[in-house]
């Protein structure tokens, strides 16, 4: 962490002295969580550009038996907990480039003060806070439109990477990013599905890639599985993927990248 960064993120820690209305909440019992590991690779260099952490329980159990115990008096507690995780259990294995956190936009009082606990586990760990990058799905049942850009907004003047997730799916689309630009989008799986035998996903794929281009923001396609998946994108200048056919989640561990997805 640079000079300049270190001077932002003491004044984040320092700057709100009593927290927001979510810090009060009594959490009840505390969630047990882990981590697996998923890489999104640069299909150029042949290397992990980064890695998305995806909540597990304990032992590796499915996100949905962690997920399905989160409620409106403890949720705020488990964003928190899933970041300061995250990143401690990142900086363990020695993750190389960024780190990609999924956040609760509902969670998310006041983003001044609710990003407290993020800067100190970075400085704790020592890990970078240009490294990080906050991703979330627009959902009108999770979060107002206003209210999210606001969080995003914050988060890149903090200095973070900002990603919207399952872009082109349900609500997560054009309208919010007329709103906010953010670093990153992750094209939703089911555009990606296909693409390379689907003359209309294409079309649609390519129209989405034009405007990422204009606006400069980098596109990951999520959720590629086949070489015919991968050479279409390759294609069309996208060198940001994330799927199966390159890794599998690696549960509290550093993925092993496919060195044949690779190969031409």
């Amino acid at each position: 962490m640079n000079d300049a960064q270190g001077a932002v993120s003491t004044v984040a820690i320092h700057s709100v002295s009593s927290g927001c209305a979510g810090c009060k909440t009594d959490p009840g019992s505390e969630l047990a969580l882990a981590f697996a590991f998923q890489p999104i690779v640069d299909v150029a260099a042949g290397v992990a550009y980064a890695h998305e952490a995806l909540v597990r329980g304990p032992q590796g159990e499915p996100a949905g038996t962690v997920l399905g115990k989160v409620s409106e008096a403890n949720r705020y507690h488990f964003d928190q907990r899933c970041r300061t995780t995250a990143i401690a259990q990142a900086a363990q294995l020695g993750l190389q480039g960024f780190l990609s956190i999924n956040f609760m936009p509902n969670a998310v009082y006041r983003p001044e003060a609710c990003i407290r606990s993020t800067f100190e586990a970075a400085e704790k760990h020592d890990f970078p806070i240009e490294r990080i990058i906050f991703e979330t799905v627009e959902g009108e049942d999770i979060i107002s439109r206003p209210h999210l850009v606001d969080i995003f907004r914050a988060y890149k003047r903090f200095g973070f990477q900002t990603a919207i997730d399952d872009f082109g799916a349900g609500y997560s689309g054009l309208t919010l990013l007329a709103d906010f630009q953010p670093d990153i989008i992750k094209l939703d799986m089911d555009l990606v599905r296909g693409v390379d035998t689907d003359s209309v996903r294409q079309r649609i794929v390519c129209g989405v890639l034009a405007i990422c281009r204009d606006l400069g923001i980098r596109v990951i396609a999520e959720g590629i599985e086949t070489k015919g998946e991968r050479d279409f994108f390759t294609a069309n200048d996208v060198r940001l993927m994330q799927g199966y056919f390159f890794a599998r989640p690696a549960f509290a561990a550093v993925p092993m990248l496919n060195a044949e997805s690779f190969a031409a």
